[in-house]
């Protein structure tokens, strides 16, 4: 067995894979300060309340875009499971060529992504992560890393709204009954879910219009990717555990080639 843990800027979600199945999977806030000691307990607690033993694990894998973190973290995986954790970044084999300006700046957990989508659904993909902020990634048919787009979440759009103004209140982020809202939160719902809605499907079409590729699948994930998913035929599947495939695809990688 194997852990793989995607640290994002809100949360660290983590998975136990047995061969390539998923047996369990937990979640703990990123910003809160940790020791290793601390990430190392809690980490072995969640596993066992998932009846997976610490000892069990026979390697571990982290993909992060907080590097603050990542001392504490890694110590805590190295003590507590005694895995040595493979780090994704350069010179890990990830089987994607990433042809940008500048493959080093591209985050972690888009790398992720993009293998993940490609080796599950082929290319050329488009990979649309609905995460703290939401990204839109195109892999070409022959495995190539080619554009990335960049988009404030629907969370940070909703703390926009009611930590900037004076009246406008904290909401749920859920879509509306209608677009035709009558009262303040069902308003900013609106604006919020309705404008995430639009902004997805314009940009897809865009980046088939721009790259010229016009079977271009859509494959969308992250902690609100259902619900948009749900509410547009622009994409064309939601998978919630697509990072997570894509961290354990990447470690069998490397395992294969003798790098973990």
């Amino acid at each position: 067995m194997i852990l793989v843990i995607d640290v994002g800027n809100t949360n660290m979600t983590m998975g136990v894979y047995c061969g390539d199945k998923l047996e369990a999977t937990f979640r703990i806030m990123t910003k809160t300060p940790r020791t290793s000691d601390e990430y190392g307990i809690m980490i072995t607690q969640l596993l066992q309340n998932k009846g997976v033993a610490a000892d069990e694990l026979e390697g571990s894998i982290i993909a992060s875009v907080v590097p603050d973190v990542m001392h504490s973290l890694t110590g805590g995986v190295v003590r507590y499971t005694g895995t040595k954790p493979l780090i994704v970044g350069p010179g890990v084999k990830t089987g994607i060529k990433v042809a940008t300006e500048d493959p080093r700046a591209i985050g972690a957990d888009r790398i992720v992504d993009a293998v993940a989508a490609y080796e599950k659904y082929g290319g050329p993909v488009l990979v649309i992560d609905f995460g703290t902020a939401t990204t839109y990634d195109l892999i070409t048919e022959d495995g190539q890393f080619t554009a990335g787009i960049t988009a404030p979440g629907i969370r940070i759009s909703s703390e926009a709204l009611w930590k900037q103004t004076a009246k406008l209140p904290n909401i749920e982020i859920k879509k509306p009954k209608s677009i035709l809202a009558q009262e303040t939160i069902s308003s900013m719902q609106a604006g919020l879910m309705y404008g995430q809605i639009g902004q997805t499907e314009y940009i897809i079409n865009k980046v088939k219009e721009e790259s010229g590729i016009h079977n271009l699948k859509v494959v969308a994930t992250g902690g609100l990717g259902r619900t948009i998913a749900d509410e547009t035929d622009t994409i064309d599947i939601y998978d919630s555990v697509l990072t997570l495939d894509g961290l354990r695809i990447i470690y069998d990688k490397n395992r294969r080639a003798g790098l973990s």
